[in-house]
């Protein structure tokens, strides 16, 4: 980043990345703006918030607005909780209904994080927005000299938050900054240390943020449960299980058969049954077909990538091939354990993110 005068907007949760990042905004030179976003939280029956989102506690409001303070920054308070209800959280819901198993962020970082923000930048006069994210952006010259953005993965392998953004798109990527993506963890805390930020005793969570104690859990009070029968891969019915919603591609612990351990291997949603094996590598498939497919630049096929079917998967190598009806089809070289429909599937040239899509079936 370099030195300037131009208006950015940062998206601040209390916590040490958007923090740092704001602090090291300030430093080059930005005229920056501290925005805080409310997001949904359940309500107990008398329609009272009983719990909090853990993205946007009353503490990490406290904390963020500390931080601004600090930097001596403006710092404005979004109410985002129809939005994100009706965005992610019921997103959520549908897709646990249909028998899929959908990744939240990914949606929230799009139609929140960036879109809800995007529409902010005009409202504030703002040049940029910016966030905490571990990733990093690659401006460039295509043929007709217009500039183009790549995005690539953060410098920190083990914190690199790239997956989560697959369905940016090129206009909203020329108006985003990451400023922790050149930098590491522990390069980040010992930055807030330096900027005598106070946010360096704050733990982080890997958990859904809307969710209090378990997905199974919030499940039950918010979808209906379908019991059904358990059967073998030959169709032999072993078992009853609770809902398809509560089971995902993979799980072995909660299914409660006797003479396990058996591990969920599919899921007949028009027959309401859960199919599963005791045999590990029965889960284990080379292929996939994927949707809803978002790509940063326009690509050519048949095309080799690494493909991360989860967050935290090793990237496997793969080809992809389009298919007659839009889908593409992602063959591996390796088989991937638990391929998992309404998850994202993401696609890397070495640090270079070229897009994504929702696995739809393997």
């Amino acid at each position: 980043m370099k030195k300037t005068n131009k208006k950015v907007i940062i998206a601040m949760s209390g916590g040490i990345d958007s923090s740092v990042a704001a602090a090291l905004l300030k430093k080059e030179g930005f005229d920056v703006i501290g925005v805080f976003m409310k997001f949904w939280a359940e309500k107990d029956k008398n329609g009272l918030a009983c719990v909090q989102n853990r993205c946007c506690t009353p503490e990490s409001e406290k904390r963020a607005r500390a931080v601004a303070d600090k930097l001596s920054i403006p710092f404005y308070v979004f109410n985002f909780k129809k939005e994100f209800k009706k965005k992610v959280v019921d997103y959520f819901l549908k897709n646990y209904k249909l028998g899929l198993t959908p990744n939240p962020c990914v949606v929230c970082n799009k139609e929140i994080k960036f879109k809800l923000l995007w529409k902010k930048i005009t409202a504030l006069e703002a040049d940029y927005i910016a966030t905490g994210h571990y990733a990093r952006i690659q401006k460039t010259k295509n043929k007709k000299q217009k500039t183009e953005c790549k995005l690539l993965k953060g410098i920190d392998k083990e914190k690199d938050q790239s997956y989560f953004l697959w369905q940016l798109d090129q206009k909203i990527l020329k108006k985003i900054l990451f400023p922790v993506g050149n930098y590491t963890k522990s390069e980040v805390r010992k930055l807030a240390k330096k900027f005598k930020l106070p946010v360096l005793d704050i733990s982080e969570s890997q958990e859904v943020c809307f969710i209090q104690t378990t997905i199974n859990d919030f499940l039950k009070k918010h979808l209906k449960s379908k019991p059904g029968k358990i059967v073998d891969q030959k169709g032999k019915i072993i078992g009853k299980h609770l809902g398809l919603h509560f089971y995902t591609i993979g799980q072995r612990k909660g299914i409660k058969l006797p003479s396990g351990p058996f591990y969920v291997l599919d899921k007949d949603i028009k027959r309401n049954l859960l199919v599963v094996t005791k045999n590990e590598k029965d889960l284990y498939k080379k292929e996939l077909f994927v949707k809803n497919i978002n790509w940063i630049f326009d690509v050519k096929f048949p095309l080799k990538v690494m493909a991360k079917i989860r967050y935290r998967h090793k990237p496997g190598s793969a080809i992809i091939s389009r298919q007659k009806n839009d889908e593409i089809k992602v063959v591996f070289s390796k088989s991937q354990r638990a391929i998992t429909p309404g998850q994202s599937v993401v696609f890397y040239q070495d640090q270079e993110l070229l897009g994504g899509g929702i696995i739809a079936s393997y």
